[in-house]
């Protein structure tokens, strides 16, 4: 992957807060590896003609943070008010108002980069930085940008009671790439093979810059997931040390990898209640509450739990397994079973992934959808892989079957679909249909909606 691809949304939102006549502060956060800073650089180089200053916090001290900022001021800004070379600045107050000064006539960009970090050291910040703005918006046209990957600590910033609290003008959470957006960042495979890498690493901008367009997948996964050294491997020890938070959370998340969705299985699994950490793993959208689409918002004990992040589930599910032998020098053997066991794994992705793409057309398929989800009845028996809802009724209009195969003979699967929708809807009922299979749907009736792997992940145009 080479340069930088999409964010258009966000940055058309970046520009809009950035060309407001006063905007107060913006917020920019989500997990780490989702590509936030690359985002701010890409859109700082577009919108302020290099009158921008970069600051990371690194949990240094807060006079090491200050020099650190003031070593960054005067290579930005080197026409500044003051020599910070000898005399760098001591307080954040010194350091809001020295720059205040330098955006006197020409607006200035300020981003605090890793701001919880900041407030680890300098406990006092987000007070500063409260009166600094309730001060300047008359006599400066700084911009302040604050960043962050501590999801928890950034949305607590938001909060009522914060000192922060409604000094916001844009609050921006990053989000991975969804399916219909991955082609851009690996724009040389097929859509069929953009399914297989998105099951695999999911869609954070650093794991799909990681796959080597030019190489097949078990080439790529012996580079990536079956060394002791491995990139997979080690990235997935860092999101479990430094995402998963709360009480128990690995075990939890094993559980889930397990096979154990429900509440009940995982508190079994983990010998204690799981619900504060099941909490704080969805805050983190490592892990998913589903519920059949009809009970969304009841209070229902139809629900489940899974692992939300296509990375951390091959981690978890797959490599995990191998974990032992792999450190053990056994990857070639190991790259075997693994590839063999891809089919087994990448169902469930597959159909998230065709979940995602009747949200991203909810338009076009009907302009009342309030909905879509996957549905099961109380018994087990019967599963629907995507259902969608309109009107205030939520009523269902389209059931869906995602089959990972290469061809889905789309009227086996409707005959299939109907069967189970008569417990969904009453007798008489209109439904419409739609198949997805990987390359091709075959049977299809006009009216049954047919998708394959070009349709939800299409490939750039051009």
């Amino acid at each position: 992957m080479e340069g930088f691809v999409g964010r258009e949304s966000e940055l058309a939102e970046l520009t809009q807060w950035w060309e407001g006549p006063s905007p107060r502060a913006a917020l920019v956060w989500g997990r780490r590896r989702v590509g936030k800073t690359s985002l701010l650089r890409h859109f700082a180089e577009r919108a302020s003609a290099g009158r921008v200053v970069f600051h990371t916090g690194a949990g240094r001290p807060r006079d090491g943070e200050l020099a650190e900022l003031s070593r960054h001021l005067t290579a930005s800004l080197p026409a500044g008010v003051r020599d910070l070379s000898g005399n760098p600045l001591r307080t954040w107050d010194e350091a809001l108002y020295h720059l205040g000064e330098l955006a006197r006539d020409e607006p200035v960009m300020l981003v605090l980069d890793e701001f919880p970090e900041l407030v680890t050291t300098s406990p006092e910040l987000p007070g500063v930085l409260r009166a600094f703005l309730d001060r300047s918006g008359e006599w400066t046209r700084l911009r302040l940008l604050l960043c962050g990957s501590a999801v928890r600590t950034m949305q607590a910033i938001q909060e009522y009671r914060a000192p922060l609290y409604g000094r916001f003008d844009l609050s921006l959470h990053l989000h991975p790439f969804r399916p219909f957006e991955v082609s851009q960042l690996l724009p040389e495979l097929t859509p069929a093979d953009l399914a297989v890498v998105y099951g695999i690493v999911g869609g954070m901008p650093l794991y799909l810059s990681w796959w080597d367009q030019q190489r097949s997948v078990p080439e790529n996964l012996r580079r990536l997931a079956v060394r002791p050294d491995a990139r997979m491997l080690v990235e997935g020890d860092f999101v479990l040390a430094a995402e998963a938070g709360g009480a128990h959370p690995h075990p939890v998340l094993h559980a889930i990898a397990a096979g154990r969705t429900r509440h009940h299985e995982i508190a079994d699994a983990v010998g204690v209640d799981p619900t504060r950490t099941l909490r704080d793993l969805i805050t983190l959208r490592l892990v998913e509450r589903v519920e059949p689409v009809t009970e969304a918002g009841r209070n229902t004990r139809r629900k489940l739990y899974r692992i939300a992040d296509n990375f951390l589930s091959f981690h978890l599910r797959v490599l995990s397994r191998y974990r032992t032998e792999i450190e053990r020098g056994l990857g070639d053997t190991i790259l075997r079973a693994i590839t063999a066991s891809l089919d087994d794994h990448l169902g469930l992705p597959w159909e998230e992934a065709f979940r995602d793409h009747l949200r991203h057309r909810a338009g076009e398929l009907d302009p009342q959808v309030v909905a879509v989800g996957p549905w099961w009845t109380a018994d087990g028996q019967d599963e629907i892989d995507a259902v969608v809802l309109r009107g205030r009724s939520r009523e269902p209009f389209l059931v869906g079957e995602a089959k990972w195969a290469k061809s889905g003979n789309a009227a086996r699967i409707q005959a299939r679909l109907a069967r189970k929708a008569a417990r969904l809807v009453p007798a008489g009922a209109e439904l419409r249909y739609a198949v997805a299979a990987r390359h091709e749907v075959t049977h299809a009736d006009p009216e049954v909606l047919a998708v394959t792997a070009a349709e939800i992940f299409p490939p750039v145009a051009g």
